[in-house]
């Protein structure tokens, strides 16, 4: 009889315990970025915009009435780096992993968090990450993919260019975007005069950009890392190359644009995120960020933001917070801002982890990001 009373009081116990990490325990997530090293500006982005999220939400009473708990790990911009950081993060049990942003990195740490069934929202762009039929990996932007062919689009229904130099970092996320465009443009008849592949944190473009004036492209398509992006507008502007540059997010975000200074002007991008952008939740958010870091964000800011608003959405959905069920859940969601405003625009995630949502041609007018047209929605 004692046993059996005592195994109920433990039954009694454990039920209670259970109850309350359902109903009152902190929400932990995992986000592992760059904070260091070549990649600190997207890391630093993506990691204040996430911590600004998880303050407001935690403000009005958290997911589901849990508080969220965040811890941020620095994968040094280093997939080696990356590849322990996330390992030691999931040895936590995290509800969801966040980051990296890198792609390279995404691709040794994914494994990892396929492995263990932990969700992985992450900020790389590269088009091979969400098509290795990986269900725990989610896209915070457009891949390679989605948006090469609204670049190679423009270059030729807008610029009429018949032939283009290409210039890439020669890193995954560099050689997947120079994979997707030239083919592309090849698809398009659009010559590539010059076929130029540089390295992540190159400091000197000298050659690559005599190397562009001596192709004499009709434009010039540039998908390097930010820092590298501002290095190779100013040799541009300074080797006095006239014909039009056009990129994606990296060529004309905020931080190349701080660094490029006046050389910035003029480069244009499809963008899938900007806080230029004529929309008045975006500009709420930029807002918002500006106040408590006092700076304005880039595309990596508003990731990170997003998200965590990813991970809310996706909870109250499911009505639990349930580690397994919810990239079942995220897949094929569409998230409208009727519902949760803080999600910016309506967006749709896809079997593959890829996004759906309206997007962006940008120029670089005077010091600032100008939207010259505005694209629906896929589907």
């Amino acid at each position: 009889m004692r046993s059996i009373i005592l195994a109920g009081l433990c039954s009694a116990v454990l039920l209670s315990g259970a109850a309350y990490a359902q109903s009152g325990a902190p929400i932990k997530i995992a986000n592992v970025a760059e904070l260091s090293g070549g990649g600190a500006t997207v890391g630093n982005n993506w990691k204040n915009g996430i911590d600004l999220a998880v303050e407001e939400i935690n403000a009005k009473g958290g997911i589901l009435g849990r508080k969220i708990e965040v811890s941020h790990a620095d994968s040094q911009s280093n997939p080696g780096v990356a590849r322990a950081q996330v390992q030691k993060a999931l040895d936590g049990e995290p509800y969801v992993l966040l980051g990296p942003g890198y792609s390279g990195s995404v691709k040794v740490t994914a494994p990892l968090a396929a492995e263990a069934g932990i969700t992985q929202i992450m900020g790389g762009e590269a088009a091979e990450l969400t098509q290795a039929g990986n269900k725990f990996l989610f896209r915070t932007s457009f891949g390679q993919q989605s948006s090469m062919p609204k670049v190679a689009k423009y270059v030729n229904d807008e610029l009429k260019a018949k032939s283009v130099a290409v210039v890439w970092v020669n890193n995954d996320f560099g050689r997947g975007g120079r994979d997707v465009i030239t083919k592309e443009f090849n698809r398009l008849g659009i010559k590539v005069a010059a076929d130029l592949s540089t390295e992540a944190g190159q400091a000197d473009f000298a050659a690559d950009v005599s190397k562009i004036k001596a192709a004499a492209p009709d434009a010039v398509f540039i998908y390097v890392n930010e820092e590298e992006s501002a290095r190779i507008l100013k040799e541009i502007k300074r080797q006095g190359v006239t014909a039009p540059l056009i990129g994606e997010t990296t060529l004309v975000g905020q931080k190349v644009i701080e660094l490029a200074g006046d050389a910035a002007n003029g480069a244009r991008g499809h963008v899938g995120l900007t806080t230029d952008a004529p929309v008045e939740a975006i500009k709420a958010f930029r807002d918002r960020f500006v106040k408590k870091y006092n700076y304005v964000p880039d595309h990596n800011g508003l990731k990170g933001y997003l998200a965590i608003y990813m991970v809310k959405a996706t909870t109250e959905k499911m009505g639990k917070v349930d580690s397994k069920a919810f990239a079942d859940t995220l897949h094929g969601l569409t998230i409208k801002t009727a519902t949760e405003p803080n999600i910016l625009m309506d967006v749709t995630f896809d079997q593959n982890g890829d996004i759906d949502r309206q997007g962006f041609l940008v120029e670089v007018v005077e010091g600032k990001q100008v939207v010259k047209q505005v694209l629906p929605k896929l589907n």
